[in-house]
């Protein structure tokens, strides 16, 4: 059977290394990150005159929703290619909403796909230090703001998706050492794999 995951978490808690490891593990993956709209979505900011924010409302109004929806799409249509896709993104509203999360199982159920949540647990210690390490500008506003930004973080684990009868529909990859993501990469792996 076919699969879709999604690794989510908050920004900088290593979304996009984990992501880009477990599709060089895993067989026939075709790897997706949300991140690779960004420069459409500067456009967007440019053409509407307004400054380059991805926490102000200008963007959750125009463009946050429409990256989602674009990455989805690419992603089913690339599940009629290979058995794996993999989506690296924040999904912070997305994974928490059981409607969304029910109407891309009934879109996958017509791929003969399932979907698998892999949920990046990280220390918001941890994620600060990595954000101010990359020096990206699509942070200048959470770090210059850090208290009002991470007070709407939701670092908990979106629980609500995980079926205890089900082994791989919500995976925990805790990674803030080197010694849990070795042993949550190996795991998740074993599991995928299965």
């Amino acid at each position: 059977m076919k699969r879709l995951i999604l690794v989510t978490s908050p920004p900088a808690c290593g979304k996009t290394f984990i992501s880009k490891q477990l599709s060089k593990t895993l067989k026939h993956v075709v790897y997706l990150d949300k991140d690779t709209l960004i420069g459409l979505s500067k456009q967007i900011f440019v053409v509407a005159n307004q400054p380059y924010n991805r926490s102000s409302d200008f963007f959750e109004k125009y463009i946050r929703d429409y990256e989602y929806e674009t990455i989805v799409a690419l992603a089913l249509e690339a599940l009629d290619y290979d058995d794996i896709v993999l989506i690296n993104a924040p999904f912070t509203e997305e994974i928490r909403d059981m409607n969304y999360i029910n109407e891309l199982k009934e879109k996958l159920k017509e791929k003969n796909a399932r979907l698998s949540v892999i949920w990046v647990e990280t220390s918001v210690e941890v994620c600060k230090k990595r954000m101010m390490k990359r020096n990206s500008d699509r942070d200048t506003w959470k770090l210059t703001h850090w208290e009002e930004y991470i007070a709407e973080c939701d670092f908990t684990i979106p629980s609500i998706l995980d079926d205890p009868a089900v082994i791989d529909d919500l995976l925990i990859f805790k990674n803030s050492s080197e010694e849990e993501y070795q042993e949550s990469l190996k795991r998740i792996v074993d599991i995928l794999e299965a």
